[in-house]
């Protein structure tokens, strides 16, 4: 039998730590865009967020046990329950928090795609979307928002099919899985693009320690880093099929005068480009479409991978990692 909503446990998606804008920029040929669709993202959930404070309704559902009870109807439910300043687990549910026997079992496979709108509270809110600006802002300005867009959703919906496929006692809400494919797209644009950066050493270091070190934090409690690592391949592959770029000496040949080309015309992406775009693509289409007929036959990967527990949470002597 189900236990009560309120005493589900809620895992939140820990937002990814983000390299510096800096240590990956590619070389300045290539049209900038004027970004838009983070800055909307950021507001949708911003609003989405104020939506389910208002539908928790704290004072009347707590009798006045309120944490910040001067904000009325917004505010927060008692600390102990939620200790990130925000709405119960019922009211997460009931605004379409993941919930994998409701997907499963109800047909309700839309909180694959809700739940990446929701957050836990306002310190899980606001961390996530200072880390989307910060990330997402820098990479839709070279690659414009359909390709952003893009990696954004597919990305959030990969995280959220990982973590369905592992953890099956809890809900999760976030969009750390969208930002961790945000990086992982990052990482895949350096190795197609590898010939026009300048800093290309240092830039992969880095992006490879950034996604190494917030991987590791998220093997804390409630925290759901399956949907990080969903989200982090996902936005990897992506990567490869969305940002590939031209070859500069295939630019400067178009923008060349046709009078004045004489050497052999040179080709728009080299051999290694075409091969990765493809790999890629294949992975995602496959990917995908058996995770989701995994998912909806009721498949528990925890049953065929003893220790794939240990990649979102690993008990020690502070913290238990049991529900």
């Amino acid at each position: 039998m189900k236990p009560p909503a309120a005493n589900v446990e809620v895992r939140v998606e820990r937002p990814p730590r983000p390299p510096h804008p800096g240590s990956v920029q590619a070389r300045p040929y290539y049209r900038r865009w004027s970004p838009w669709i983070v800055a909307a993202a950021t507001l949708a959930c911003v609003v989405v967020f104020l939506v389910s404070m208002y539908v928790n309704d704290c004072p009347r559902r707590n009798s006045g046990d309120c944490a910040a009870g001067f904000l009325g109807r917004f505010a927060f439910q008692p600390l102990r329950e939620n200790p990130l300043l925000g709405p119960s687990s019922a009211t997460l549910l009931k605004m379409g928090a993941l919930d994998v026997s409701k997907v499963v079992h109800g047909g309700q496979g839309w909180r694959l795609i809700t739940c990446i709108w929701l957050h836990a509270g306002v310190v899980h809110l606001l961390i996530n979307m200072l880390c989307l600006l910060f990330i997402g802002i820098r990479l839709e300005q070279e690659f414009g928002f359909v390709r952003i867009g893009l990696v954004y959703l597919i990305s959030g919906f990969g995280g959220s099919l990982m973590s369905a496929l592992f953890i099956k006692s809890s809900i999760s809400v976030g969009a750390s899985g969208a930002l961790f494919g945000l990086i992982g797209s990052m990482l895949s644009e350096l190795i197609t693009n590898w010939s026009l950066y300048a800093n290309k050493v240092a830039a992969l270091l880095t992006l490879v320690f950034v996604i190494v070190v917030n991987l590791a934090l998220g093997i804390l409690p409630r925290v759901d880093n399956f949907a990080h690592i969903g989200g982090l391949i996902s936005g990897f592959l992506l990567g490869f099929v969305l940002f590939i770029r031209p070859q500069f000496a295939w630019i400067n040949q178009r923008k060349a005068a046709a009078g004045q080309q004489s050497a052999p015309v040179k080709r728009k992406h080299k051999t290694y480009q075409y091969i990765l775009w493809l790999s890629a693509a294949i992975m995602l289409i496959v990917g995908f479409t058996v995770a989701i007929v995994l998912l909806f036959r009721g498949y528990n990967a925890n049953d065929h991978c003893s220790w794939c527990h240990y990649l979102s949470c690993v008990p020690t002597k502070r913290w238990k990692c049991n529900s």
